[in-house]
């Protein structure tokens, strides 16, 4: 196939929008809040508070314990790898379904683990392959194909569901565990996943040409327009997979990111062990989460609205700087208690990270085009997530050698300081000449 082919027909065989004028990329943004949020949960959001209750149940150390979130790092980037020439091809709807079914089952089977072994096969693995298959990648591949001018907003939008699982899902799997115990927390959490999973599976779409829309649901004047031409310049300059891994981009992008998401993981999963070791109570602990959720969650939209009059990479800058003072802020104020200082400090850093996937989404699309974007973005996972994999070990194998998380926790500020001068040397990469004849291989 061609790199520089015409974009994809639009159809004739449209699916009826839900009513006259309206596009169907809204119901896809609805469609991918929800699986954000539920994968999300499951992976990271609901961890912290099952910690200290599991290890002192099955005898574990904290090491113990994060070993099977850092396994889930690696099986994460083996499955994203390989399905995402095929969400070009075949779309997400397919993977959603599995994926809802498999994530499911492992929270259920969850509830019955009594040896290690047994939770690093569920956690690490069965319910990593779940969340791959319905969750980030899946989602924000089909948001790219669905939206060009307006992506950075919608994907704004959409990603608020990550931020939600923060807010609401920690005080759903505590509540769950006070009153039911752990093992049966977790088999309520793997209902919970299939009822909210399995329909928005059958909603989603490959992509919009497809059903008889055009992106962004451009009428055909406006594809005549300046619009237009933004949306088919997107498609015509998309790097194919070998064309992207011979950028300088390329490998910037996934390094700045990895940086950020390492920090993100570990804040999710060990913040509450975090104040709980630095003498706060469980309930402030758990409205930490919610310091940090909230600005997360109301941000994205700005931070996506940015990228329209403002160049990604100089808001992804801006977020890693906010991010890394939030927390040295959080390490400061837990080591002399100070609550304002706390709370402040959680504020930042929410706002700082909650631009990641907006901003992150955008540079990718705008950078690569849409047409490979599933075979780009899964080859980059899998470096993206190698990077920081380790790092929710190393955080809990440092606590519980030197006693406390305040060095280890410095450090990702540190991180974030060094992901913010990382992107700020990312350019736009140049879409190669085709040579004559030349035939490219997604």
């Amino acid at each position: 196939m061609n790199s520089t082919s015409a974009a994809p027909p639009v159809t004739s065989n449209a699916v009826p929008p839900p009513w006259p004028g309206f596009y169907y990329g809204y119901w896809i943004m609805g469609g991918a809040f929800v699986a954000q949020m539920i994968t999300v949960a499951m992976t990271q959001s609901v961890v912290g508070p099952f910690v200290t209750p599991m290890i002192e149940d099955l005898g574990w150390t904290r090491t113990d314990f994060f070993l099977g979130q850092s396994l889930s790092r690696f099986v994460m980037a083996f499955v994203g790898f390989f399905i995402g020439a095929q969400l070009d091809r075949l779309g997400p709807r397919r993977f959603m379904l599995g994926g809802g079914v498999i994530l499911a089952v492992a929270l259920f089977l969850t509830g019955s683990v009594t040896t290690l072994p047994q939770w690093l096969l569920l956690r690490g693995v069965v319910l990593t392959i779940g969340a791959a298959l319905a969750g980030g990648l899946v989602v924000n591949v089909m948001m790219s194909k669905w939206w060009v001018t307006k992506r950075g907003r919608m994907i704004g939008y959409s990603s608020m569901g990550v931020s939600f699982a923060g807010i609401v899902f920690p005080s759903i799997s505590t509540f769950l565990i006070v009153h039911w115990g752990w093992p049966m927390a977790w088999r309520i959490l793997g209902v919970i996943t299939l009822l909210a999973v399995i329909p928005i599976a059958l909603l989603i779409r490959r992509q919009p040409e497809d059903y008889g829309w055009r992106p962004d649901g451009l009428t055909e004047a406006e594809a005549a327009s300046a619009r237009g031409a933004a949306v088919q310049a997107d498609y015509d300059q998309s790097f194919t997979r070998a064309e992207a891994l011979r950028t300088k981009a390329l490998y910037l992008i996934i390094f700045a990111f990895g940086l950020g998401g390492a920090g993100i993981t570990v804040i999710q999963v060990q913040s509450v062990p975090f104040l709980i070791d630095s003498g706060f109570s469980e309930t402030l602990a758990a409205l930490m989460t919610v310091a940090i959720s909230l600005p997360a969650l109301l941000c994205k939209p700005f931070w996506g609205w940015t990228t329209e009059h403002l160049e990604a990479k100089n808001g992804a800058v801006i977020g890693f700087l906010q991010a890394g003072l939030g927390m040295a802020m959080i390490v400061y104020a837990a080591e002399h208690h100070l609550v304002p200082v706390l709370v402040a400090g959680y504020v930042m850093l929410g706002w700082g990270v909650g631009g990641q996937i907006p901003l992150q989404e955008t540079i990718w699309g705008s950078y690569f085009g849409r047409r490979y974007i599933g075979s780009v973005r899964s080859t980059a996972l899998p470096l993206s997530l190698a990077l920081g994999a380790g790092a929710p070990l190393v955080v809990a194998f440092y606590r519980d050698i030197v006693g406390d998380y305040t060095g280890v926790f410095y450090g990702l500020a540190g991180a974030w300081a060094l992901a913010a001068v990382v992107v700020w040397f990312v350019s736009a990469p140049a879409k190669p000449e085709p040579r004559p004849a030349e035939v490219t291989s997604t």
